[in-house]
């Protein structure tokens, strides 16, 4: 007998119990007798039974489907942070009886087409709630949504005098972590190598840097170039590294970055760890693949995606309970060979 072919009432037989008996154990299950229960679910997992969901959501009026909209991203050189961040919610919905529905919805293209692809989600009542990625401040998905008063929850702080159910990782806190590191192993003279781009977690991760480098014994500073020209950069930094007050540390504002700072170390003939410390942030990857390996600060994907999840879901069945303040994540500083011990 396949999975598919178990009715609820053979459970009940095989468990000795009523029908309402096993529908308690699977949606109440804090009803029964720690006994009872833990006949049913045996009864449950001897014969394969799954729950209709089409009547479970014509009964509870929700789908077990989380909208997402899946980033823009070139499927010739993708994402490997927000790959993994998709993995990571999708194992997080499925633990907890979820699926997750992808769909496109591309703020670059304008309010308008934003509120056209969630509002048809909305109003066919495919989805529950939406959990969303990469949240700027201004973010129009969020509008949508707090017009429509449709749960949801952001990965990403969202604007004051908006819905604030957000996960966020404490980028100030990471890159502070990472320049106390240097610190710590003798570093006297620091640089962070900025990013052009306008985002607020890039915003927070120069931030953390001026906090905490502000005790370099001899000083901080910062190196970018417009729209992040990796050549302008390398160059940038060559001409920097090359005088004799040369910084002794790079604090990269991502990983990319980074690799554009081995890049300009070694055309200068310098030796990353060596002679110049360097250090990313997120972790992708790349960072195990160089050499030396780079030290950077790891987001905790996995947990980022439970804690939105869960969140998602006490807004779509408790809506009073919906959480209405962000919660922040600290980053994992993961030390390697870039930054020896001096």
């Amino acid at each position: 007998m396949t999975a598919r072919q178990v009715t609820i009432e053979e459970v009940a037989r095989a468990a000795g119990v009523s029908r309402q008996t096993v529908s308690n154990a699977l949606n109440a299950p804090h009803r029964l007798r720690e006994a009872t229960l833990a006949r049913v679910t045996a009864a449950i997992e001897e014969l394969g039974y799954r729950p209709d969901q089409s009547a479970r959501s014509l009964r509870t009026g929700t789908r077990k489907v989380i909208g997402y909209p899946a980033p823009a991203d070139n499927p010739a050189d993708p994402n490997p942070l927000m790959g993994g961040f998709l993995q990571a919610l999708v194992t997080a919905a499925d633990d907890v009886g979820h699926r997750i529905l992808l769909f496109r919805s591309d703020p670059q293209q304008g309010a308008g087409a934003v509120a056209r692809s969630f509002n048809d989600l909305i109003a066919s009542r495919q989805v529950d709630g939406f959990i969303l990625s990469d949240v700027i401040h201004d973010d129009p998905r969020v509008d949508v949504l707090a017009e429509a008063g449709f749960p949801f929850a952001a990965f990403g702080r969202t604007a004051p005098g908006r819905p604030q159910n957000w996960v966020d990782i404490d980028s100030t806190a990471a890159t502070a972590a990472l320049v106390e590191l240097l610190l710590a192993q003798g570093h006297r003279r620091i640089c962070y190598l900025n990013s052009a781009t306008s985002l607020p977690w890039l915003a927070d991760r120069r931030a953390g840097f001026l906090q905490a480098a502000a005790a370099a014994p001899d000083g901080a500073f910062e190196v970018g170039v417009p729209e992040d020209d990796p050549v302008a950069l390398s160059q940038a930094v060559q001409r920097l590294i090359s005088g004799s007050d040369r910084p002794t540390a790079l604090v990269c504002a991502s990983d990319w970055l980074a690799l554009t700072a081995y890049q300009a170390v070694r055309a200068a003939g310098l030796a990353v760890g060596h002679d110049i410390a360097v250090t990313g942030f997120n972790d992708i990857p790349l960072c195990t693949m160089l050499q030396p390996a780079l030290t950077s600060a790891r987001l905790p994907l996995a947990v980022i995606a439970r804690t939105l999840v869960d969140r998602l879901i006490t807004a779509v069945e408790n809506p009073s309970a919906a959480p209405s303040s962000g919660l922040l994540l600290p980053a994992e500083p993961v030390v390697r060979a870039s930054t020896p011990d001096r």
